[in-house]
């Protein structure tokens, strides 16, 4: 292996997975960006990949890549914005490994991060949660499952591999009523469950095998349900909302993701306090958390009937100011 197929190993191996304690998930993404862009500077140079040396990775090939994004591959703005993140990363890790790097990194570290809107936050209102839980039929034992998925996603607001990886000994069902979830940075936390959701759990066949390490959540062949998996259940049953426009008019795509805004928004219109929906959903920054404070219309509107302009013949607003009622300092003004 040469010189830079080394620093790769070393980068996913020991960078990410030791190093960073990233998850699978993330882990995929930085490799589905090097791919791609390790094969285009191949191609440009006429070489086989394995061809490559550390002095190939300039940063001109970064911006030709970032370019091609755009132009050929028709990638929005926010997708080339997380390419170009995660190839920052991996020059920072190339500049500590291989200081002749370190000009090229610093170089890669200026491409400035274009501007975009942050993308709309979409959530479902609780009418329409519960709507989608009272559709679920659980005369079946994948019925049950199901109720049971979304029961899960909406009390805990789990990320969909949080929610995939969960196993039995992960739950608490005997009280308090608890699940561990296995969270970004190979963080843990702890979030409550409703006696309900516990209710439903028991009933599960996962959860009679009694072993702790049997997933929580199988497919019809018994196998651990995965992201793609969990992503149809959502699918499938919220189907019938599938046609119905967010407060800003765009068409929303529900996905597991929307079932976690729903949990975020609804403990915020709780009144629950910040900082507690932060841990709750396992955020590591508080202005992640913060954003939704301004997606529900029902907040704004009632933080609009708070401040309501009193009449205009009320005496907190009169209508000519103080010193249009002091004669003595009329005087006193002209005099001057």
């Amino acid at each position: 292996m040469n010189a830079l197929g080394n620093l790769v190993v070393a980068f996913f191996a020991d960078h990410l997975k030791v190093q960073k304690g990233l998850r699978p998930a993330s882990i995929h993404s930085y490799r589905d960006v090097l791919k791609l862009f390790l094969n285009q500077i191949a191609a440009r140079r006429h070489c086989p990949i394995t061809r490559l040396e550390p002095a190939d990775l300039t940063a001109e090939a970064v911006l030709a890549f970032l370019q091609s994004l755009e132009v050929t591959r028709g990638n929005q703005i926010r997708t080339r914005n997380q390419r170009l993140a995660a190839l920052r990363t991996f020059y920072r890790y190339l500049a500590s490994r291989a200081p002749e790097l370190l000009a090229e990194a610093a170089r890669v570290e200026a491409i400035p991060i274009k501007r975009t809107p942050p993308p709309p936050t979409c959530y479902l209102e609780r009418d329409e949660i519960q709507q989608v839980l009272a559709g679920v039929a659980t005369r079946t034992p994948l019925g049950q499952r199901d109720h049971a998925i979304l029961t899960v996603m909406y009390n805990t607001g789990a990320r969909v591999q949080e929610i995939a990886d969960l196993r039995v000994g992960d739950v608490d069902l005997n009280g308090p009523y608890r699940v561990r979830l296995h969270g970004k940075g190979d963080k843990w936390r702890a979030c409550p469950l409703w006696p309900e959701t516990a209710q439903e759990l028991r009933q599960l066949d996962t959860v009679g095998t009694g072993d702790p390490a049997t997933p929580l959540f199988r497919s019809r062949l018994g196998r651990p349900m995965t992201r793609f998996g969990l992503y149809k259940v959502v699918k499938r049953h919220t189907a019938q909302l599938a046609n119905r426009r967010a407060d800003n008019g765009a068409v929303r795509r529900l996905s597991p993701h929307v079932v976690r805004h729903t949990t975020a928004v609804h403990l915020l219109e709780a009144g629950v306090d910040v900082n507690v929906i932060r841990g709750w959903l396992g955020h590591v920054n508080l202005e992640t958390t913060n954003r939704y404070a301004e997606v529900s219309i029902r907040m704004k509107e009632a933080a609009m009937a708070r401040c309501v302009p009193p009449p205009a013949e009320s005496p907190a607003y009169p209508r000519k100011g103080v010193w249009h009622r002091e004669p003595d300092l009329l005087e006193w003004l002209e005099s001057l």
